[in-house]
């Protein structure tokens, strides 16, 4: 049976496609219809889709499939499917389907103009994707309302208002293209999309049974959120999500790579690499990029040495180009020890709590500006990294080893105060403790910790660890907040961050609850950009990439190992 999912909660569209199927059309924005939403210059919902009986908006089950998307209503229903990237073909039986423009005309020249193509179709010119949808109706009955038009009038296509059978194709195009052909008709259309999504679940995740019910369902996550390479993005890549966190962040890349390298090594390395497309000079990676944007007000914390560590693992061969990985590497810990450590000190510091991905922790409460262990932590990793690198290529690497001890060193004498980790305003010098897991993250650090540093770390990280996983502030300060983004919820990266260091440092049996639980509250409430740390409510963006990456990595390790699977209550 193929695994079902609500597009409430999980958008429909296929790797490789720029728009899916979905009513979510904003931020926590849901209409009462699937609407046809583009991620071209920002998430945009472009056309809506709404099934008709007898002339009136029909009431209907939505069901979807990873290969097909299904509007039920009694013996009737429509179905899509996406038989390439850009085209989506829709199908009916007893029940139509309306397809209309969205948006209100701005101005008489602006918005979404419509008209009949001499060369067959009618086309939707998106002022807001600055792309086109055509609209093809293949066999059946249809009829057309809004052409040539300026202003607020309807624009819009009917199929199957008859009561008969129907079908029509939607192509999202630039200026121009041959009329529609194919050779396939629906059902094949349908098969050859469930095969394409099949092999790619084979390969991403072959282990997948009974003991990991979520990894089918996290590959689609994955495949669905996947784009072809346009604008800024310079290669095949992965959105954190098709919903509105439609974007590839320059941390949440690493969680996504890690995640495909065994199965799809050629993609993964691609997710490693598109943020490093648009390193600049001084070494920096941007905050974010997208089809339109690349964006560079903040950064984010440098865990991409930790990532290739992992990648070396993962990857079959291991790393594709180790020389590039290394001037690039090489490149971003420049940028962070001679950009971000002030005159006189040791420790590099974040400017704002968005470099650090927690965006509003309580660590940066106070000031902004801030020396955090967890920075210094992912430096010394980074530069042990690069140390292996420069052994493997024959470049000097006593350096990089020396510059790493020497970091480490100046965190445990500023930062450990002899029971845990506290941060530093940067401009006042004032140390501050805090009930944030962000202060337990140098767990990462594992094997390269005192032993009494690592078991105290350990001591705190078993304190934040509820039934549903890892609290990023813990449920009992003041600060707690159960949708508070950094300042309570359940994150997937601080999760596979944390459980990796644990297993670093031989705390095995902490890090299987970490897993376990985290893996659980998945299985139960899906892959939410966050969770809820005492009832494992799936919170804000329901489709997020490296929830379901997260989840994949550890249900593989649990399902190659074994370890992980100790009671969850």
């Amino acid at each position: 049976m193929a695994t079902e999912f609500s597009v409430y909660e999980i958008p429909f569209s296929r790797s490789g496609a720029w728009f899916g199927l979905s009513p979510v059309v904003g931020p926590a924005t849901y209409a009462d219809d699937v609407h046809l939403v583009s991620h071209r210059n920002g998430m945009h919902p472009v056309l809506s889709l709404v099934p008709v009986l007898d002339g009136n908006r029909a009431t209907t089950v939505i069901t979807a499939e990873p290969a097909v998307l299904t509007w039920s209503a009694g013996d009737t229903r429509v179905a899509a499917v996406f038989s390439a990237p850009d085209t989506l073909r829709i199908s009916g039986t007893g029940m139509g389907m309306r397809i209309s423009a969205t948006r209100p005309t701005l101005t008489p020249f602006t918005g979404t103009y419509f008209f009949a193509d001499p060369a067959g179709g009618a086309v939707f010119t998106s002022y807001e994707t600055g792309h086109r949808f055509r609209v093809t109706v293949l066999s059946g009955q249809s009829s057309r309302a809004g052409e040539q038009e300026l202003g607020v009038a309807d624009r819009m296509v009917v199929a199957g208002e008859d009561g008969g059978s129907w079908e029509l194709v939607i192509e999202e195009l630039g200026t121009v293209r041959p009329p529609f052909e194919s050779t396939t008709d629906f059902p094949g259309a349908v098969t050859a999309a469930r095969d394409t999504f099949t092999r790619f679940a084979d390969a991403v995740a072959p282990w997948r049974d009974d003991r990991t019910p979520a990894a089918e369902l996290a590959c689609y996550v994955l495949f669905s959120a996947t784009v072809d390479p346009a604008g800024f993005v310079t290669r095949p890549a992965v959105l954190m999500s098709k919903h509105w966190m439609d974007k590839v962040w320059s941390w949440d890349h690493c969680f996504n790579a890690l995640a495909l390298a065994p199965g799809a090594p050629g993609l993964a390395w691609d997710q490693f690499q598109v943020v490093f497309d648009h390193q600049d000079t001084e070494g920096a990676l941007p905050d974010s990029i997208t089809h339109a944007e690349v964006l560079r007000n903040f950064v984010k914390p440098p865990i991409h040495g930790l990532a290739l560590t992992r990648l070396r693992e993962r990857l079959p061969g291991g790393l594709p180009d180790a020389r590039r990985a290394y001037r690039q590497l090489a490149a971003l810990t420049s940028f962070w020890l001679d950009h971000r450590r002030a005159p006189g000190h040791d420790l590099p510091h974040y400017e704002h709590g968005n470099d650090s991905g927690w965006d509003n922790s309580t660590v940066f409460r106070e000031e902004r500006l801030v020396q955090s262990a967890d920075l210094a932590a992912f430096l010394v990793l980074q530069m042990k990294e690069l140390a292996t690198l420069a052994a493997e290529l024959g470049e000097p690497s006593a350096r990089w080893d020396e510059r790493a001890d020497d970091l480490l060193a100046a965190m445990l004498a500023e930062l450990w105060d002899g029971t845990g980790f506290v941060s530093r305003g940067l401009l006042t010098g004032t140390v501050r403790p805090s009930a944030s897991l962000l202060d337990l993250m140098p767990v990462v650090l594992g094997e390269h910790l005192p032993r009494q540093v690592f078991d105290q770390l350990c001591a705190g990280i078993s304190a934040h660890l509820t039934s549903v996983g890892l609290a990023t502030e813990l449920p009992s300060s003041p600060y707690y907040e159960a949708d508070g983004y950094w300042r309570g919820p359940v994150w997937a990266p601080a999760t596979i961050l944390i459980e990796d260091g644990l297993r670093r440092g031989g705390a095995a049996e902490l890090a299987d609850q970490v897993s376990a639980r985290f893996r659980a509250t998945c299985e139960k409430s899906g892959f939410a950009e966050n969770f809820d740390a005492l009832t494992g409510e799936g919170l804000r963006d329901r489709a997020y990439t490296w929830t379901a990456s997260a989840y994949l990595i550890l249900a593989e390790d649990a399902a190659h190992t074994g370890r992980g699977q100790e009671s969850v209550g």
